[in-house]
């Protein structure tokens, strides 16, 4: 049996992690951000504390207390919430202090330097969810139309250097333009701007991931929730990144997708 931490924020991210874990007889102490985490990861973490965002000495004291080494993060914090409504305690706010740049990957990594200053490393966020990685190739019953291929080769170009800058993971396409980028309003409000723009002309989802050797936080997710937005805003193709992108609910999702004769695709990360 081996013993993980969690840092848990939003989504089924970190419920499908707990419910792996409990499968495997894993022990996982999951630290719960109040503002964002599923009330759920209760009942299946093996204790769970509940933090603040900003709170960062009372997670370093948590981890601590429970002889914890490495810690994962699981599910999403909203960027909104990251860089306008923490409120830092004393460590974390000597971390903002120090960033040269007020993004994700600055602040994750100003938080990552203090914990191992602290005897604690981050670990691979998908380390319990390896399964759900999504592989390369055709992954639904309809394959790419001609039209929907070209679209998405011009937005994985686009995409790639907008998360190089981390600016964003997903793009909107239709007629190889960009009509829109994913920035702090999550990928779910982009497509719905997207369609607002695109005057009833079909739409494709590029989603890719950071340009990292590692995934330790901010990996890219899709799910039935995707699904549902995509046919809602005629978003007829999805692509993203085999091997570095989550699909939670996969089987619920790929049956959704196929329902809908929405194509997703893996590529291979450029």
């Amino acid at each position: 049996m081996s013993k993980y931490g969690m840092i848990a924020g939003n989504g089924r991210f970190p419920l499908l992690a707990l419910e792996t874990a409990r499968k495997l007889g894993d022990e996982v102490i999951v630290i719960g951000i109040r503002e964002e985490a599923p009330p759920e990861i209760e009942r299946l973490a093996t204790r769970c504390y509940w933090i603040s965002l900003g709170e960062l000495s009372r997670l370093i004291e948590i981890l601590k207390e429970e002889g914890i080494t490495e810690v994962m993060l699981a599910g999403q914090v909203k960027h909104v919430s990251i860089f306008s409504t923490i409120r830092p305690d004393w460590r974390l706010f000597k971390v903002l202090a120090s960033l040269k740049q007020k993004n994700t990957d600055a602040l994750i990594g100003g938080v990552a330097k203090v914990l191992a200053d602290e005897g604690i490393r981050l670990a691979d966020s998908t380390l319990l969810l390896k399964p759900l990685l999504a592989g390369p190739g055709v992954l639904t019953r309809r394959k790419l139309s001609g039209d929907e291929e070209r679209d998405i080769v011009y937005g994985r170009k686009i995409a790639h250097v907008l998360a190089g800058v981390d600016v964003g993971q997903s793009v909107a396409i239709c007629e190889r333009a960009c009509v829109a980028v994913e920035a702090m309003e999550g990928t779910d409000a982009m497509l719905r701007r997207a369609a607002s723009l695109a005057n009833g002309k079909p739409l494709r989802l590029v989603k890719c991931s950071h340009r990292r050797g590692h995934l330790l936080f901010d990996v890219p997710v899709a799910g039935p929730r995707t699904i549902a937005v995509m046919q809602e805003t005629g978003t007829s193709a999805l692509a993203v990144d085999a091997g570095r992108t989550l699909l939670l609910d996969r089987d619920e999702m790929l049956n959704d997708a196929n329902q809908a004769e929405i194509a997703i695709v893996g590529y291979e990360p450029a």
